[in-house]
């Protein structure tokens, strides 16, 4: 071991200095004069009809500056499947979906305009377990989708069968695991500004922040080299900030270009 250079030797990261003094800076400690800070509403049934979304309340609270719904955001996106979008109009589908979002001076004046905004909802049953989705006679949650199944991929490698048949021993059973959150310290945030010129300027803490640059281009119908995406030391990601788009980054690219100021996410 001895004639290895780095092997079973302790190696010093190449960033644990500006991390341990503090000098690092991440995108949560991004922010610009006349800065807005947005915040989303969300829904809290898991299965619903939206009938109508009352911003006026909101829009007039002084410290707003602009407020959003589905209609401000006319796209879908995804990873595999383009069929999330990120503020719905006419359905949710799930305890958390966004349904509008608003920017103001400060985070108390943005917290407080997304509680004045009124929704009406009618409730419509619910599934909370993936083979109950499949069940006949499910509840349709995405509509045009088959037993609420997205995808039935198909692999094949060898024969199956005869390799079970073959086997000494077979084990079946099934396996649940609870849901969780990565935990990143960190959270998603993100930060969105426009130049006079139309160039869009965008902080996000992402691991692969390219990806994020094609995706804005896509639904924003401009190209690629009109967008800069910057992603500063990132402060856990764990696979959470991969290829996944959020809410609040298509948020805060349409409300800080309604604005004209820079909002920020977090």
């Amino acid at each position: 071991m001895e004639n290895f250079q780095y092997v079973g030797k302790s190696v010093p990261r190449v960033d644990a200095e500006v991390k341990v003094t503090g000098e690092a800076r991440y995108t949560v400690d991004v922010a610009f004069p006349n800065m807005l800070w947005g915040r989303l509403l969300r829904s809290p049934l898991a299965h619903a009809r939206i009938f109508n979304i009352d911003t006026s309340r909101a829009e007039k609270l002084p410290g707003v500056r602009a407020v959003i719904t589905g209609k401000d955001t006319p796209f879908t996106y995804g990873v595999t499947h383009m069929d999330q979008k990120p503020l719905h109009m006419n359905k949710v589908r799930h305890v958390g979906d966004p349904v509008a979002a608003v920017a103001a001076v400060d985070e108390d004046t943005a917290q407080e305009a997304v509680e004045l905004i009124k929704v009406d909802y009618e409730e419509l049953p619910a599934v909370f377990h993936p083979l109950e989705a499949m069940e006949p006679g499910a509840p349709v949650i995405h509509e045009g989708v088959e037993g609420n199944v997205a995808a039935r991929p198909s692999y094949e490698n060898g024969d199956v069968e005869k390799a079970f048949g073959e086997s000494d021993y077979v084990f079946e059973d099934i396996f649940e695991t609870p849901p969780l959150a990565h935990v990143c310290p960190e959270p998603h945030v993100c930060v969105a500004k426009w130049d006079h010129s139309g160039k869009l300027t965008f902080y996000v803490s992402s691991q692969m922040p390219s990806l994020a640059r094609t995706h804005f281009a896509n639904f924003l119908k401009m190209p690629e080299s009109r967008i800069r995406v910057i992603t500063n030391y990132v402060g856990g990601g764990f696979g959470s900030k991969t290829l996944s788009r959020f809410p609040i980054e298509f948020a805060s690219v349409v409300l800080a270009r309604k604005t004209g100021r820079p909002v920020k996410f977090q």
